[in-house]
């Protein structure tokens, strides 16, 4: 059973916290009313989300884990499998252990990979999504940012936690390998997010792992993609006009594959659109949830 409200270390947040399959996820669960369940990706936590559940918590139940994708609290078991694959399988055992149903999935950067991931499976707790500058297509490991910390993930843990201490200077942060072509706004988060793998051991263990079934996984976005067609649910895509990691290309492609897709382009944003633009991500998504089924154009 999920965990009463428990406080994170020198942070000052509060989480909950379930056990499955592969380990405890922490995830925080806030509002009342139509479900959103919001994905990070790479080197992420939840916080990614939080200025966009500020503004849809007043009418939306927004529920947003913290996945094991490098920038978890909470080392996973060893033989969890953190490969893309694996982590869709843990975000359904997740929506599974909560009972949510016609959820509104929604995912940026690697998160929107899970989304596919879980829309092509075709599973039935998803009722709408909402794809945000994310992988997709031949773009994964994306940018210049994927590719470089799929290259570190190459190195022994110890060498990993090396190369992520440079993080905390931040003109290598926000540098184009790093996070500079991700975000305009969003140093402080960036900051934080890399303070796990810099401290935990087992958490740069964690890390390495998922970086290396990246690495040879490369093409399970465009596989996921031939099956996206049968996704008959509504569909948002929201993409950064500006985006220098994720194609805008690729966001026209995704909205034309899917049958009730819709696409929005953002403009003054880079890829983490949930950083550069809240209020604007959380406008458009509340109108995309409130339209009804013949119409979910957002304006």
């Amino acid at each position: 059973m999920p965990s009463p409200l428990t406080p994170l270390d020198g942070e000052g947040w509060a989480v909950r916290e379930i056990g499955l399959s592969a380990g405890t996820i922490e995830y925080e669960d806030t509002g009342d009313g139509p479900v959103l369940v919001l994905l990070h990706g790479l080197m992420m936590d939840a916080s990614l989300w939080d200025g966009v559940t500020a503004g849809l918590s007043v009418d939306h139940r927004c529920v947003t884990p913290t996945l094991p994708l490098g920038a978890h609290r909470r080392a996973m078991r060893p033989d969890a499998d953190l490969s893309l694959p694996g982590m869709a399988r843990l975000v359904a055992e997740f929506l599974d252990r909560l009972d949510l149903h016609d959820v509104t999935l929604v995912g940026n950067d690697t998160g929107g990979a899970l989304v596919q991931l879980l829309m092509a499976d075709g599973n039935a707790r998803v009722g709408r999504v909402v794809l945000v500058s994310c992988d997709a297509f031949d773009n994964f490991p994306p940018g210049l940012t994927g590719k470089t910390l799929v290259l570190t993930g190459k190195l022994p843990p110890w060498m990993f936690g090396l190369f992520m201490r440079q993080m905390r200077l931040r003109a290598l942060r926000r540098l184009p390998i790093a996070f500079g072509w991700l975000t305009r706004r969003g140093d402080a988060a960036t900051a934080r997010w890399t303070k796990p793998v810099m401290r935990q051991p087992a958490i740069r263990r964690d890390a390495v792992r998922t970086l290396r079934a990246a690495a040879a996984g490369k093409d399970l976005l465009i596989a996921a993609a031939g099956r996206l067609p049968a996704f008959d649910g509504p569909a948002l895509v929201v993409w950064a006009s500006e985006d220098r990691v994720m194609p805008p290309e690729h966001g026209r492609r995704l909205a034309g594959l899917l049958p009730r897709g819709r696409l929005v382009e953002v403009e003054d944003s880079y890829t983490l659109i949930p950083l550069d633009q809240p209020s604007r991500l959380a406008r458009i998504v509340r109108e995309f949830t409130r339209a009804s089924p013949a119409d979910r154009s957002p304006t």
